[in-house]
């Protein structure tokens, strides 16, 4: 088939690379001149995709990135994988607008739409359906087909893989929902269909929200425990080994990516505007968690006073500026807000991340280090944001004099966990 993906993000361009491999005609279509110029020189900027895998499928002829609408005509399915930031607490879906209009001009009967875009339910029948039929003349579900199906990407995670992971799928009709299956079957493992594209809407935001306010639990405990001076990973550890009813979640130094900081803020925005109602679990969950930040400095200017040391003027290391570990994705990182924090207080900022090579989302008065021994040696504070397997722990431990571990990973006389 000829498929569009539109979006060629953390998620579209891993979805463009797979339905490649897997013999698919392949256009990824993004507005983003730079990201279009990289592809097509056989160059990934995300982490689960090698430079290897994308010049295998453009020498092939397979995969076609491209910034001219035009590309997209003739398709069979296209996919929409843009993102959907919050602006100002409400949700932002013109970049969803934008792509439905822009396939609305190429649509043509028998071609198939899907939306993967995390969004609040009902989206993909009342705001996708009538772009693509206004701007078609065509009629959803009668003359094209249109679904939902949420991604599940999790970035440098190699167990669960695009292909690997089950894949929720719905559709606006019977129809719809087959065609989507089908779809979706050549590109991984295991389908899930539902009855409605709502309740796959629902179900991504329940999937992350579920998270969320498990991650805010622990957080919060996080805290507590320390002022109660108790170990609270090691409680962790011990209630861990409860074999039922119980999850594992770690606290860390806040939440990022797309998915924690603003997916349950889509599911509380709908809930308010169609029940009236507040969803409290979210909106504690969103509390706790975006103030996690604000903790660790907190502790990190508690921690420099013990060594009759000012913020003002010291030098603090950052070792991880993603928001996971061993993936690029910066995206609402707790490490911004920690940075932006310790310049406001005069810190002299250093940041080490092997993974992160685009600075969009990090501050312009950061500055890029390589995490040797001499810059870990003239650290006054190291804070570890994100575990990655590339950094060597033990030369941290070695030679930084103090070091506020906020993933629980190094052990010391140095050594602070969060």
């Amino acid at each position: 088939m000829r498929v569009v993906i539109v979006g060629q993000g953390y998620v579209g361009l891993p979805l463009a690379v797979r339905a490649a491999q897997v013999g698919h005609d392949v256009v990824g279509f993004d507005v983003d001149e730079e990201r279009i110029k990289r592809l097509a020189g056989g160059e990934s900027y995300v982490d689960d995709i090698k430079d290897a895998e994308l010049r295998e499928i453009l020498d092939a002829g397979m995969f076609h990135p491209a910034t001219d609408p035009r590309a997209c005509a003739g398709f069979d399915v296209a996919v929409i994988s843009v993102p959907t930031p919050l602006r100002e607490g409400m949700p932002d879906l013109s970049y969803i607008e934008q792509a439905a209009r822009t396939l609305a001009r190429y649509l043509r009967p028998g071609a198939t739409v899907a939306l993967e875009s995390t969004t609040y339910p009902g989206t993909t029948n009342d705001l996708v359906a009538p772009i693509l039929e206004e701007g078609s003349g065509l009629t959803a579900g009668t003359d094209f087909y249109l679904g939902y199906s949420p991604e599940r990407i999790d970035p440098g995670n190699t167990e669960w893989t695009l292909v690997s992971t089950p894949k929720v799928v719905s559709g606006i009709n019977p129809t719809s929902l087959e065609k989507i299956r089908t779809f979706y079957g050549t590109i991984v493992d295991t389908t899930v269909p539902v009855s409605e594209t709502r309740v796959a809407e629902l179900a991504k935001l329940l999937e992350n929200t579920y998270r969320h306010v498990n991650i805010a639990l622990v957080n919060e405990l996080a805290v507590f425990a320390h002022e109660l001076g108790i170990d609270v990973w090691e409680a962790i550890d011990a209630a861990a080994s409860k074999p039922f009813g119980y999850q594992r979640f770690v606290p860390g130094p806040g939440v990022g990516g797309h998915c924690l900081p603003i997916d349950p803020s889509y599911l509380s925005w709908r809930v308010q505007r169609a029940l009236g109602q507040s969803f409290r679990f979210v909106e504690l969950a969103n509390d706790i968690n975006n103030h996690m930040p604000d903790y660790v400095v907190r502790r990190l200017v508690a921690a420099l006073n013990r060594q009759r040391k000012a913020v003002n003027g010291s030098t603090v290391l950052l070792l991880g500026l993603a928001y996971k570990r061993n993936s690029g994705d910066a995206r609402e990182s707790p490490a911004r807000r920690i940075a932006a924090l310790l310049l406001e207080m005069g810190a002299d900022v250093r940041a080490a991340d092997p993974h992160v090579v685009e600075d969009a989302h990090i501050d312009r008065r950061v500055t890029r280090v390589q995490p040797t021994a001499e810059q870990l040696a003239a650290a006054d504070a190291v804070l570890l944001l994100a575990d990655h397997d590339a950094f060597d722990l033990d030369l941290v431990v070695q030679h930084a004099g103090y070091v506020l571990d906020t993933r629980h990973r190094l052990t010391g006389p140095t050594v602070e966990s969060l």
